[in-house]
């Protein structure tokens, strides 16, 4: 069955809303990500109905079917992959890849992703840490905490990001925080909950609460 760009646009902002819940998700979410109106997306979620992607009820909200959720996870995979490709391969840095991803994710070719994937070295994670679904929509269980969760005189690693918002990552840059970075927690301020880290063992500096619960970690000690 045919599906256009949009469709899988709408398939995949309801895989993301239903990662963080067991509950249906509302018009109103899906339509503040998709940034149009309530009314819109009440179209579109009944056209998916119908097509067997998706199960709404008007009032009642909206979950991915299992045909719905195999589409989400192919358009995420390719996506993740694409960025792979772009900071891997063609040097961009990870601020600048989700657009570009976001129109290379709609390429149809099967065969082209496999053989991306192949090329890459078959890759778990996206530069933003994010996990990448196998050819048969298999998420990788990766067990990470947030930064701001771990406690003082702990050693971790940098494995991801909560939110991969450009300008979030270009802080990230300019903090010289990347993915692989160790990170060792010097001490925690009970006032605001900001940190003092020091980053691949330069001079510690001080991190504030809200950047570091969109940190994802593995304690390494």
């Amino acid at each position: 069955m045919a599906i256009s760009f949009t469709e899988e646009n709408y398939l995949k902002v309801i895989h993301r809303l239903s990662e963080a819940t067991s509950e249906d998700i509302s018009t109103n979410a899906v339509a503040e990500l998709m940034q149009t109106k309530a009314a819109s997306v009440t179209d579109m979620l009944r056209k998916l109905a119908e097509k067997g992607w998706v199960n709404y009820q008007k009032y009642q909200g909206v979950r991915l079917s299992a045909e719905g959720e195999k589409i989400a996870l192919s358009i995420v995979r390719k996506h993740r992959l694409w960025e792979v490709f772009l900071v891997d391969k063609m040097g961009f840095n990870w601020d600048e890849v989700h657009e570009i991803a976001e129109q290379l994710e709609h390429i149809e070719s099967d065969q082209l992703i496999h053989k991306l994937d192949e090329y890459l070295g078959f890759p778990k994670t996206d530069p933003h840490g994010d996990p990448i679904p196998n050819k048969d929509g298999i998420l990788p269980e990766l067990a990470y905490s947030h930064l701001s969760d771990i406690k003082a005189n702990k050693t971790c690693k940098l494995m991801g990001v909560a939110q991969d918002s450009a300008v979030f990552l270009q802080l990230l840059t300019k903090l010289n925080l990347s993915l692989g970075a160790k990170l060792a927690i010097q001490e925690i301020n009970e006032f605001d909950r900001s940190i003092f880290v020091s980053i691949n063992d330069a001079a510690p500096i001080f991190i504030s609460h809200e950047v570091a619960k969109n940190i994802l970690v593995k304690i390494l000690a």
